[in-house]
């Protein structure tokens, strides 16, 4: 077992080429705050923050394919592991510098991952440089 969470988000990450510090920061700005987990009324208007949860982190180069051509994904999209690997420390830093009790994969290894989705949510959030806010 590398790392384990209870209450809190699941977080697959990849970084692309041109990823940089500033769309990490963004990334976490919004993940932090999105409220996605139940109030009292049932509406998703918590955050992880707010409902004191946790994140873990697993680094997937493999969301950055790309299957458009053929039939064997490209994943030159992503970025390469030594600028990969200091974006996603720079990702768990980032939530545990907001207090947020944040495990992580084990970059660049075969992984088993386990996850019991409670609820319905499962969200795609990109961070193009261009859409940096």
């Amino acid at each position: 077992m590398i790392a384990e969470i209870g209450r809190g988000l699941c977080l697959l990450a990849g970084a692309a080429a041109g990823d940089d510090v500033a769309v990490v920061q963004a990334a976490v700005e919004k993940i932090s705050g999105l409220r996605v987990f139940p109030d009292d009324a049932g509406k998703m208007n918590r955050s992880v923050m707010d409902v004191s949860g946790e994140i873990l982190v697993v680094s997937q180069f493999t969301l950055l394919g790309d299957a458009r051509r053929g039939r064997r994904p490209s994943f030159t999209g992503a970025a390469s592991p030594d600028v990969a690997r200091p974006l996603i420390d720079d990702l768990v830093s980032g939530f545990q510098s907001l207090g947020i009790p944040t495990s992580r994969g084990e970059f660049g290894a075969m992984m088993e991952v386990s996850l019991v989705n409670d609820g319905p949510v499962t969200l795609v959030l990109d961070f193009e440089p261009s859409t940096r806010r």
